[in-house]
């Protein structure tokens, strides 16, 4: 199996994925969807092509509970929880936008899947208006959109989420987790944040519900 290394340095962290898509959310003259299509990618790890193909009927938003997502990737389904926070937010997305069943999840003005052009330019738009351009971090201004989805996915193991469970999430195989982000797999002193763990996979919501 050829992987190529992403390793850590080449990731955004948390505060810069925030930064990104406040900057994006708050910006005039883009399509409405171009936002919550980022926002989906960045806080469920999807490809963006799978995203992009998503439709309202492929969503499940309960009053309580988790919430899920059904995405297709090579004639493959796959289940991913949606977090209360997530459920709330794509359930104003649905209802501002006056989006039916079969309506795509994304769509452009044109009722067409989310233009891969019109995201990437603003995508773009944003490395440049938030990321550092310093001499050691400038190179990642050029990062396609898909690094919120490696971010997230980095985030996920990094408190502690068994791998076999981000790769089930991610529509992967848990040994191109290992060699994809290697020092996610290095022995580490720091011990895991159960409470962050908890809130992140929504298990403290699963115990209520």
């Amino acid at each position: 199996m050829s992987v190529e290394v992403m390793e850590e340095e080449g990731l955004y962290s948390e505060e810069q994925v925030r930064a990104l898509l406040e900057w994006v959310c708050g910006r005039e003259g883009v399509e409405r969807s171009v936002y919550p299509f980022m926002r989906v990618v960045a806080e469920q790890a999807l490809r963006p092509g799978e995203a992009r193909e998503l439709r309202v009927s492929d969503v499940v938003l309960p009053e309580r509970g988790l919430g899920k997502l059904t995405v297709r990737y090579c004639g493959k389904a796959r289940e991913v929880p949606l977090r209360s926070q997530s459920v709330e937010f794509l359930r104003a997305w649905i209802s501002d936008a006056g989006l039916r069943e079969d309506d795509l999840l994304f769509p452009d003005l044109r009722e067409r899947s989310a233009s891969t052009p019109v995201y990437q330019q603003v995508w773009e738009q944003a490395q440049e208006a938030v990321l550092p351009r310093d001499e050691r971090y400038s190179w990642r201004l050029g990062e396609p959109i898909s690094i919120l989805r490696e971010s997230c996915l980095v985030k996920w193991l990094g408190v502690g989420i068994s791998p076999f469970t981000v790769a089930e999430l991610a529509g992967v195989n848990p040994s191109w987790l290992a060699l994809r982000y290697p020092h996610c797999f290095r022995e580490k002193d720091a011990e895991i944040d159960w409470g962050r763990l908890a809130d992140v996979m929504g298990l403290r919501e699963s115990l209520k519900s």
